[in-house]
């Protein structure tokens, strides 16, 4: 979900401004995605590079996403939507932290939809510790890597979107990502509509996937 600072500039607003716009594109999508169908949403919303970000606009992240918890649990609630974090949360405060705790348990048992949110999340590493727990049980393979990673409970990722025009990977599902569709936009994620996601699933539904095979 990559934009939210150069759609603020390009307003002359506050990057905290763009970060608000984001969340609320967040809501519109995540609802938008269940109705089209999609059974596992997965969004990168703080990365373990975002800490190096000034203080300031660290601080406004981390409100904006204790009132995003806040505000939508019910609805992930009623809505039977189950809430997965992938990441390291532990450098989060313990308010943070709780937060988190109380919404993964009062979803864990919802059997509909699944929203990932990425949290202090970084792909390369997510696979050094995959494999660090892979050799302290025996074989390092590429299956028991998989096993450890924090996407082992998920299915496999078919589709990868990037917002804003950056066409690189960025830390995120590198190894998730090694046959999963990309589709990249120059639309800034504030910006960002379920008719853009449509457009996406679209294209996706007509790729050929092959596997490496013919």
């Amino acid at each position: 979900m990559d934009g939210n600072g150069r759609w603020a500039k390009k307003r002359h607003l506050p990057r905290a401004v763009g970060h608000q716009r984001g969340v609320e594109a967040v809501r519109t999508l995540t609802r938008a995605a269940r109705q089209m169908g999609v059974e596992v949403l997965t969004l990168y919303a703080f990365s373990s590079e975002n800490w190096k970000r000034s203080e300031d606009e660290v601080s406004d992240l981390m409100g904006l996403l204790k009132r995003f918890i806040r505000s939508d649990l019910d609805e992930f609630v009623a809505n039977n939507v189950r809430l997965r974090i992938i990441g390291d949360t532990s450098a989060f405060s313990p308010e943070i932290v709780a937060l988190i705790d109380d919404a993964l348990a009062r979803t864990a048992a919802n059997d509909g939809s699944t929203l990932v949110i990425a949290l202090n999340y970084g792909s390369q590493q997510e696979i050094a510790r995959a494999a660090a727990a892979a050799a302290e049980q025996g074989a390092i393979t590429p299956e028991t890597i998989s096993a450890h990673l924090d996407t082992a409970a998920l299915p496999p990722l078919d589709l990868l979107i990037r917002t804003s025009g950056e066409v690189r990977l960025s830390n995120f599902l590198l190894w998730q990502a090694a046959y999963a569709e990309m589709w990249f936009t120059e639309v800034l994620w504030p910006d960002f509509t379920p008719a853009h996601l449509q457009d996406a699933l679209d294209t996706f539904a007509q790729r050929e996937r092959r596997f490496g095979g013919r």
